[in-house]
């Protein structure tokens, strides 16, 4: 088909949401805290996926956030004592004679006027960092300097992930934390795959069914699968997914040591044992991961073979993530120049300086009792498993793209993309299986059936995030062989980015 050449409109930068999660970290100090010790910190519990988040970028900028508020909060304290002397010093004034008043008023008003310089200097150099974070051409992870080689290395690993501990709780739903919100969950009836199909060559006569096994079936569906559905950049892995508390079952291979944390890549065979005999809380699925223009949205679907001849089942869970919450566009709204970003520094300075100035000996306080908290925590944990040989949950809760997400942001476009995005990955999955039987010699009767059932309710209902129908109408599909059975929105394009390469 030839192609047409037309216009280019504006578009999301792919790297739309990593960009706004690196320029929220100059923007919201707590956020910042959490992801630098989330992504660099020592832990024993696995990290989320990254699902279609730069990791290593959103670590760079969060260390970089997080010593300019240290150095700020620093400064900010120093002052505070000053202040306090100062006042010290006027009320000693008060007995001893007024140059020593003089002195200390001179002290207390210069520490306040100081504070409150700090103050804008911090916020004008916050808002500069997130802007340039955000609309800068240069890439997100190439805007900050790197962190710990070994905290990016684990990162980086991350994103190629084929094995992922969930924590132990999540086991009695699902083991894809961090996914989003479940659609749905489908299981097919068994489909007949015992029976030879027809000779096309010589009428009458039946070919011999060639051998496989899921491993044959899955990585088929996940090389074939892209160009089926015609979603360009579907991401297909096989991936292990382990229970939390039985991560010390397989040593050293997952854990970086006993008292350390899961990796994120094993051995491929291990991954292929999964899906031929599954473990104790050990079980491989196929997920399939298709991400929207800019990151916005996240669809995912996890499948797995169940293959126990003579018969075929098919899984499948279903999830989308919708838009980043309101609150990571704040950087949208920042002036950038002139007199209005003149007078909202100051306006912004105002409201927060006496706050920023009185709180910054609690602030102190409190990371430093975080720190040691989170210290103590782990050297309890680790003692107890030292001493007393106890189990420990490994296992990730949740991932950083799904907690910032909020179903509020889900617009009308999101939502026909995923629904998209769905039925692609649903047609594509039943052109592939069909594909794959009938390569190996399979009659297809059985199947027909089950895929009459699927496709007579296609539609999928999308209210805020999605709800309804994923796969067809019921949790489980039956039939028996041969026959039929019983997010505020982002706001649009617009300025200079209506004119540049992308709109992040």
């Amino acid at each position: 088909m030839a192609a047409r050449h037309l216009s280019p409109l504006p578009t999301y930068r792919k790297d739309a949401v990593t960009r706004k999660l690196c320029a929220h970290v100059y923007l919201d100090d707590s956020f910042a805290y959490r992801t630098d010790a989330e992504l660099t910190g020592d832990r024993m519990t696995a990290l989320g996926l990254p699902l279609g988040i730069n990791l290593v970028a959103l670590a760079r900028h969060a260390r970089v956030a997080v010593r300019r508020v240290e150095a700020r909060d620093r400064a900010l304290s120093l002052l505070y004592t000053t202040f306090w002397a100062g006042v010290a010093l006027g009320l000693a004034g008060l007995a001893v004679g007024p140059p020593a008043g003089w002195t200390g008023a001179g002290l207390a008003v210069g520490a306040l006027a100081a504070g409150w310089w700090v103050t804008r200097r911090d916020l004008d150099a916050s808002w500069r960092a997130a802007q340039r974070a955000h609309q800068d051409d240069t890439r997100p992870e190439a805007q900050a300097p790197p962190v710990e080689t070994e905290a990016e290395d684990r990162l980086r690993a991350l994103a190629k992930a084929n094995v992922l501990p969930y924590t132990a709780a999540a086991g009695h739903t699902d083991p894809f934390v961090g996914h989003g919100t479940k659609l749905k969950d489908v299981v097919w009836h068994p489909i007949d795959v015992s029976q030879p199909a027809d000779d096309p060559a010589h009428p009458g006569r039946k070919l011999t069914v060639k051998p496989f096994d899921a491993v044959d079936l899955h990585t088929f569906i996940a090389r074939e699968m892209e160009n089926i559905s015609g979603l360009e950049g579907l991401r297909a892995r096989n991936r292990l997914y382990v229970s939390g508390d039985h991560v010390p079952y397989l040593g050293d291979e997952l854990l970086e040591s006993r008292l350390g944390r899961p990796r994120a890549q094993i051995a491929p065979d291990r991954v292929r044992t999964g899906l031929v005999q599954p473990g104790a809380g050990m079980r491989t699925y196929l997920s399939l991961e298709r991400i929207s223009d800019g990151g916005r949205v996240v669809v995912s679907v996890h499948m797995r073979a169940r293959l126990h001849h003579p018969s075929l089942s098919w899984e499948f869970m279903v999830f989308v993530i919708p838009p980043p919450a309101a609150r990571y566009y704040t950087v949208t709204t920042l002036p950038t120049h002139g007199f209005d970003r003149t007078r909202t520094l100051i306006s912004g300075t105002n409201g927060i300086w006496w706050r920023c100035l009185t709180g910054s000996w609690s602030r102190n306080a409190a990371r430093r009792t975080g720190r040691r908290h989170r210290a103590k925590a782990l050297e309890r944990a680790r003692r107890d498993i030292s001493r007393r040989n106890l189990l420990y949950d490994h296992g990730a809760t949740d991932s950083i793209r799904e907690r910032v997400s909020d179903a509020s942001q889900m617009l009308f476009s999101d939502a026909a993309d995923a629904q998209d995005y769905l039925q692609r990955l649903q047609g594509g999955i039943l052109i592939a299986t069909e594909r794959f039987l009938k390569a190996h010699h399979i009659d297809s009767a059985s199947f027909d059936s089950t895929k009459q059932i699927i496709n007579a309710n296609p539609t999928y209902n999308f209210n805020g995030i999605v709800q309804g129908n994923a796969f067809g109408s019921q949790n489980v599909v039956q039939n028996t062989p041969g026959q039929p059975g019983a997010g505020g929105g982002q706001p649009g394009p617009g300025g200079q980015w209506a004119q540049g390469k992308g709109t992040p």
